[in-house]
């Protein structure tokens, strides 16, 4: 067996959003802010849920479950890019550029994975609201969560190993501000056709095989609601999943544009990742508290006992 050379590269070049000074400092506040945000909201939702009891519910512990994940997607992505809007040369090491391509696949796919879950757990609530409390038992909402990240992780291994066994022979600069994937086929040396297909081949399975039960779980909700003959009753029926329906719309438009389409690396490339990676983690927390009527009433008697 003839071992490959993997290349001399060590490290490689992020183009960056700006190469202007003035215009990286006022991204840097902007994203800064935003991290803080993310940060600040999916922490908050964190504890309230564990410490209002009304909230320990099959929808919370997912809720929990989402924001954590959303923590950790930021912090795979965000730190590093404020580091280099302050940075005149923004280098990544090889290692370390693998290790952000698997965690982002890992961070992402488990959260594909619990937005689908989540979409099950309302379609539980909405069309069996009196078997619901059997039907989601404790038991199965952890073993439903379990299977998200072990299914995630699973393809993100497989990701990585389409990484690790590309050859980067010359070019260093990656057009992107982040390791991703399909940003890293331009620089390889080897060919790389079956990685293109095996990465097509791995988002597909992914994004549909979570995709797919999210719209059969929302078929048999509105089947359901539109049968309710009482419009507050159908009112009360769609503000129970419209959170969940927005942040899955959110996150999977930027997700099948960014992995399903062809790397151009335009500003359009840029912006939808900008979109899947820092602004998706932000508006989940603002979503689910601003529009759900128990995460706010917890808030209030939460903040009731300190002010």
């Amino acid at each position: 067996m003839v071992l490959r050379n993997h290349s001399a590269i060590t490290e490689f070049i992020f183009i960056g959003l700006s190469a202007d000074p003035h215009v990286e400092v006022l991204l840097f506040v902007l994203f800064l802010v935003i991290y803080l945000l993310t940060t600040m909201g999916n922490l908050m939702l964190l504890l309230v849920i564990k410490a209002d009891a009304h909230l320990h519910t099959p929808m919370y512990f997912f809720l929990s479950n989402l924001s954590f994940l959303d923590l950790c997607f930021s912090s795979v992505t965000l730190p590093k890019l404020l580091e280099d809007l302050l940075s005149e040369k923004k280098t990544i090491s090889k290692g370390g550029c693998l290790a952000q391509v698997f965690f982002v696949f890992f961070t992402s796919g488990t959260e594909a994975c619990l937005l689908s879950v989540m979409a099950y757990d309302r379609y539980a609530a909405i069309c069996r609201p009196l078997l619901y409390g059997q039907v989601m038992s404790n038991q199965l909402c952890a073993k439903l969560v379990l299977i998200s990240w072990c299914l995630a992780s699973l393809n993100a291994l497989v990701i990585l190993l389409l990484g690790i066994n590309m050859d980067f022979c010359d070019a260093q600069t990656i057009h992107h501000f982040t390791c991703e994937l399909p940003a890293l086929f331009p620089l390889s040396c080897s060919d790389i056709s079956i990685h293109i297909n095996i990465l097509l081949g791995a988002s597909l399975l992914h994004g549909l095989g979570t995709f797919i039960p999210i719209f059969l779980s929302y078929a048999r909700i509105i089947s359901t609601i539109m049968s309710i003959s009482s419009t507050t009753g159908r009112s009360k029926a769609f503000n129970t999943c419209s959170s969940h329906l927005i942040a899955v719309i959110l996150f999977f438009g930027s997700g099948f544009l960014c992995y399903l389409m062809p790397p151009s690396g335009s500003s359009w490339d840029l912006l939808l990742s900008l979109q899947y990676s820092v602004v998706t983690p932000l508006m989940n927390p603002l979503i689910y508290s601003l529009k759900n009527k128990e995460v706010k009433a917890a808030v209030r008697k939460i903040l009731g006992k300190y002010l």
